[in-house]
């Protein structure tokens, strides 16, 4: 198994990517640390309630975990261009998007430098500095942070034995999807315009995205680091 021996300490991992990626470090061999909001939907695979807006909290989660393996994946999606942009939407995608990863790789880092390594696994998206997509303003603007953030980090440790890059999801079905799609209104027309935008006809599953985690979390991409990398059913490339 190509986790065996290794801590890892996983956000979000109730529903969708998070809970695919805690699960298949699991098989892989990895003590897993799986946190949520909602501690109910990790109890199941033993793990505890975690608010990763509240610092103390998740710091200290994070430096009792002494993670050989970080997956930042607690995220929140916010609808609408610029003109319908608020401050405290941009205040709370920011808080969790961004500062949550933020504080969690400074209560990593340490741990990691004195262990002589560790790898990063951040949940940026393809609609970023990468892409844009229409009515996604506040996700775009913060999942661009995401990706500046886990490229400085790679910079500043490469040469102590620490890894991190961003995986870069496309639509991928989740829970989440399907509560932006029934609030649109109209749920099929919104997720046959989800499918219609993917060159390959389908929209992706957190199974997939969680096979890119194990190899970014594995020795295998020992070589690998200071990437964002796009996992999107061709989106990007067209």
């Amino acid at each position: 198994m190509r986790l065996t021996g290794k801590k890892a300490f996983v956000t979000a991992a109730g529903q969708g990517i998070g809970r695919a990626i805690a699960l298949a470090y699991a098989r892989e061999g990895a003590a897993v640390t799986a946190t949520d909001v909602d501690g109910a939907k990790v109890a199941d695979i033993g793990g505890t309630a975690l608010d990763v807006t509240d610092k103390a909290a998740l710091q200290s989660a994070v430096r009792a975990a002494a993670p050989d393996i970080l997956v930042n994946c607690a995220g929140v999606v916010h609808a609408g261009s610029v003109l319908e942009a608020t401050d405290d939407d941009l205040d709370f995608a920011f808080a969790l998007n961004v500062r949550a990863q933020f504080h969690s790789m400074q209560a990593a880092l340490p741990g990691m430098v004195e262990r002589g390594g560790g790898a990063i696994v951040n949940i940026a998206s393809v609609c970023s500095s990468l892409l844009s997509a229409p009515n996604r303003f506040v996700y775009g603007t913060t999942k661009a942070s995401v990706i500046a953030m886990t490229k400085s980090v790679a910079k500043d440790f490469v040469t102590q034995g620490i890894r991190a890059n961003a995986i870069c999801p496309g639509t991928v079905d989740s829970p989440s999807l399907h509560e932006r799609l029934r609030a649109t209104g109209d749920y099929d027309a919104a997720l046959s315009a989800f499918i219609a935008r993917q060159p390959m006809g389908r929209i992706g599953t957190p199974e997939e995205i969680a096979a890119l985690a194990v190899y970014l979390g594995s020795e295998e991409s020992g070589f690998t680091t200071g990437q964002a990398h796009i996992i999107d059913g061709g989106w990007a490339n067209g």
